[in-house]
């Protein structure tokens, strides 16, 4: 562990705690986005609407949305390691539920999308208590931005192997066997947190009703500018760009006449870019431009969205699906160090919750937006729409990216 973490982009992983986080994370994030991929090509086999596939979508992410703050104030008032523990039996149980669904031959769209909501739900509180856990487990504050960009990394290397893993099975053993696959990996999290040595938990004492610590993080993003902006941005971004892979099984289905299969490799090729971006974010050192880089990203992104939308050789496009790959990934990862790193330890958990709530309330709007234009004007122009707007929003978002005064300094 020693020599990793004399390489500049393991070094967070001199935690022992850290690491047994790591590996938790890593195999659940497999085993999410083989739910993930079975979900949404289950529903378009059923009915091929991509209206549907929008609304599947919005169906589990608007209720993270909803409860996300509510999540982000659970997370800064009581044990996170307590609701970690909850969230990931409850998701447990609910993956279960889909495979006996499935496998009892009772699956049918409004049972999807009643689950979806309820994994929305337990994803509101599991969110914020997870990623402001990362605090509490590294060596040293320096060592932050690492472990959120290898946290990131973790879940981009899933989106690699995890969606042309669930198309290998979903076509040799059916969606089942992926929601159970799912199921089983929760244990992961379950155990890597039991086997972390953390000090006693110490009850915060507030006066302070639900409702009050609503309105103060609120109002501390409001008198933050830094944090207000970042925010603004990653809401735009996941409103009119980043719900792209809404359509992507009618790419896989229409543009490129495939299967299962292929709606995996496609997804595999958009996570070849995001496990290149978060190895790259993971490698800079405290101090560097994330700013900067985000700008950069955010371009590459729309020129990827808007190349991958027009060509129909599936090869080419798949090489500009990495690089919206690529550029998509830093969104979230970049933001999420910026607010954690800029945001005070008793404001942490609300100020990602208000966070999430700009991508959890964001991308189901947008989604249930992509399909909806999709089914009138098809999914290649939606994309190429999706690509010219990152690059229009880049654009607007420019003095603040690339001012002197925003580097990302080390604590």
């Amino acid at each position: 562990m020693k020599k990793l973490s004399q390489l500049n982009l393991f070094r967070a992983l001199s935690s022992r705690n850290f690491t047994l986080y790591f590996i938790g994370r890593a195999v659940s994030q497999f085993g999410t986005w083989m739910q993930r991929t079975a979900v949404i090509w289950v529903v378009y086999s059923m009915i091929h609407s991509a209206f549907l596939l929008g609304l599947t979508v919005f169906a589990e992410q608007f209720p993270s949305f909803i409860c996300s703050i509510p999540g982000g104030v659970a997370a800064d008032r009581y044990n996170r390691y307590t609701i970690i523990k909850i969230t990931q039996i409850t998701s447990m149980l609910q993956s279960v539920l889909l495979a006996i669904l499935v496998l009892s031959g009772h699956m049918v769209v409004w049972a999807i999308l009643l689950l979806s909501v309820i994994l929305g739900i337990i994803n509101a509180f599991d969110v914020p208590a997870r990623q402001a856990l990362i605090n509490d487990v590294v060596a040293s504050p320096t060592d932050l931005p690492n472990a959120l960009s290898l946290s990131t990394a973790t879940a981009s290397l899933a989106q690699l192997l995890g969606p042309a893993l669930s198309g290998i099975v979903l076509s040799a053993f059916g969606a089942g066997v992926c929601f159970l696959l799912n199921a089983a990996s929760f244990g992961a999290v379950i155990l890597s947190i039991l086997l972390m040595k953390l000090p006693a938990y110490v009850p915060k004492k507030t006066n302070k009703r639900v409702l009050a610590d609503f309105s103060e993080g609120f109002t501390y993003i409001k008198n933050t500018p830094g944090i207000a902006t970042m925010v603004m941005m990653l809401a735009a971004v996941s409103l009119l760009v980043l719900p792209f892979n809404t359509v992507l099984p009618v790419f896989a289905k229409v543009v490129f006449k495939g299967d299962a299969s292929t709606f995996g490799y496609i997804n595999s090729f958009v996570g070849i870019g995001a496990v290149a971006g978060t190895i790259f974010l993971a490698s800079r050192k405290p101090g560097a431009h994330l700013k900067q880089i985000l700008f950069v990203s955010t371009v590459l992104m729309g020129i990827g969205l808007i190349c991958f939308s027009q060509f129909k050789n599936f090869f080419a496009a798949m090489f500009f699906a990495a690089i919206a790959g690529y550029g998509s990934i830093a969104q979230f990862t970049i933001s999420n160090i910026v607010v954690q790193s800029d945001a005070a330890a008793n404001m942490r958990g609300r100020t990602m919750g208000v966070l999430l709530m700009a991508i959890f309330g964001m991308l189901p709007l947008g989604s249930l937006l992509t399909g909806a234009i999709s089914e009138r004007i098809g999914a290649p122009a939606t994309v190429l729409a999706q690509g010219i707007t990152a690059l229009a929003i880049a654009l607007v978002f420019i003095g603040f990216l690339t001012k002197k005064e925003t580097i990302l300094k080390a604590e």
